[in-house]
């Protein structure tokens, strides 16, 4: 009889490095172990009463399928969205998406056949290598580096990285997991690499008005002339502390990428109808949202970074936006200290999860010395996760 098998994509696919301790840290906490989760991008703010309230107040007795493209009313709360940040943008190149996540699976496959190549700048979010897996997509790694604050290489590095198979650049401006701004010289070398060799760029700005000490993104959708090379992938889950929602879009100028999307979009039939509602008006009405948003976590990341410079031995750069750090710690695999963290160490009763950074790289080997912290946690727990950081480093070095 013929031997039952997986898929080489199931068999390869990456572990998601956010998430893959979590059977450990569940077990932690059934002894009893209180564990400060900066391991995962959940903020602990309030999603925005207007968002409840439209949940709560929904009116139908039906709950019916939405269009495969989105609702009319949240694809326009999208198009005034971006209309506000004076993007080109209108309701036909807008498609509603089952978070920023499914709008990136759309946009790598609308773009790559099987071992076609997509660049990234590692280190890089963890779920795009698991989707590259999911479509037998070549992951081209550009190497970053904490020492430089994790900005992007020279043109000809990447130049180097670019091949026939190439199809797509993608950049997350803000970064996640480094929390690096690329500066304006950054975003048009990426255009100008764009327009010479003809390649897509994936654009994730599900952090883009997350910038702090008064800088600002420079978006690719200013750009006129790569509107047709643009894919954005976007999500109210950060800007607007609703992860639960699962409400993203992808958005294009492109209608070849459009008529390809909608497709995809059929497969899945719709996204949440009340998720879609409910996020129309704070959509409409973000702004003052936004600003309370971004003040709340610089004020973390000061916080954060205040902490983290008395461990001896720590480095890293300022963040710039987002709300993630990747520092450099003094041990030799950060792979097992995250484990030592659940499974072997607590101060008082307490511990701390956060994500080794092995699982944000393609590069065998890289990243066995730095973490990503998500500071999501108000001040005097994130105070106390560094106080637990720092006692575990000088514990699990003296083992």
């Amino acid at each position: 009889m013929k031997k039952l098998s997986l898929s080489r994509r199931a068999l390869t696919a990456p572990a998601s490095a956010i998430r893959k301790l979590v059977p450990l840290a569940d077990s932690a906490k059934k002894k009893g172990i209180k564990v400060y989760h900066v391991n995962i991008g959940q903020p602990d703010l309030p999603t925005p009463e207007v968002v409840m309230q439209m949940i709560h107040k929904f009116p139908e007795k039906t709950l019916e399928y939405a269009p495969s493209s989105g609702m009319r009313e949240a694809v326009e709360a999208w198009e005034s969205f971006y209309r506000e940040k004076n993007f080109p943008f209108t309701a036909s190149d807008i498609l509603i998406t089952s978070g920023g996540s499914e709008a990136l699976i759309f946009a790598f496959f609308s773009v790559t056949d099987p071992g076609d190549e997509i660049l990234l700048f590692e280190p890089f979010y963890t779920s795009y290598a698991i989707i590259a897996a999911m479509g037998d997509i070549r992951i081209i790694p550009v190497k970053t580096h904490v020492e430089d604050g994790y900005h992007l290489p020279p043109k000809k590095t990447i130049e180097k990285a670019i091949t026939s198979r190439t199809k797509a650049i993608v950049l997350c401006n803000p970064n996640n997991p480094t929390g690096t701004l690329y500066r304006d010289e950054e975003v048009k070398m990426i255009r100008d690499l764009a327009l010479v060799h003809n390649l897509f760029i994936i654009s994730d700005e599900t952090y883009q008005e997350i910038v702090f000490d008064g800088k600002r993104v420079l978006p690719f959708a200013t750009f006129p002339e790569i509107l047709a090379n643009l894919i954005i992938a976007d999500s109210v889950s950060k800007r607007f502390n609703a992860c639960g929602a699962r409400v993203g879009c992808l958005v294009s100028k492109n209608e070849e990428i459009m008529a390809a999307v909608l497709k995809f979009a059929q497969s899945r039939l719709s996204v949440a109808t009340v998720d879609q509602l409910a996020m129309v008006p704070i959509l409409r009405n973000h702004r003052l949202h936004i600003a309370r948003i971004r003040k709340n976590y610089e004020e973390r990341r000061n916080t954060l970074i205040e902490n983290l410079q008395r461990i001896k031995g720590v480095s890293f750069r300022k963040p710039e936006g987002a709300f993630y750090i990747m520092p450099k710690l003094p041990i030799s695999d950060s792979d097992d200290f995250a484990r030592y963290l659940l499974t072997d160490f607590n101060d008082r009763g307490e511990t701390v999860m956060v994500a080794p950074a092995g699982g944000f790289y393609k590069t065998e080997g890289l990243g066995r010395q730095e973490i990503r912290i998500a500071y999501v946690l108000e001040k005097q727990k994130l105070e106390r996760a560094m106080e637990i950081l720092s006692k575990a480093i000088t514990a699990y070095n003296s083992k």
